[in-house]
């Protein structure tokens, strides 16, 4: 019913399973996100934001780059620690 919103005013749109909720388990069941493009972002808020559906709150944290390469950086250094007092 979404999609049909959107796609009533030119808005192109696809669904994806909400993260946690991507197993096997729940294959027809579970909250979905609907995916436009970020130029559609503003006018697909309004658009939604009427039916009680728009998630004004849910946005992908962005990725810090340091704190991945620390964590990287970590794991191989406990993976090297570990297997050189197994083997």
């Amino acid at each position: 019913m979404l999609q049909q919103i959107l796609e009533a005013e030119g808005i192109h749109s696809f669904l994806r399973r909400s993260p946690g909720f991507d197993v096997p388990e729940y294959l027809a069941s579970g909250p979905r996100d609907v995916v436009v493009r970020r130029a559609d972002e503003e006018r697909a808020r309004e658009l939604l934001l009427p039916t009680g559906k728009a998630d004004l709150g849910r946005r992908p944290k962005p990725v810090d780059p340091v704190r991945l390469l620390v964590i990287l950086i970590a794991v191989v250094a406990a993976t090297w620690v570990l297997l050189s007092v197994l083997l």
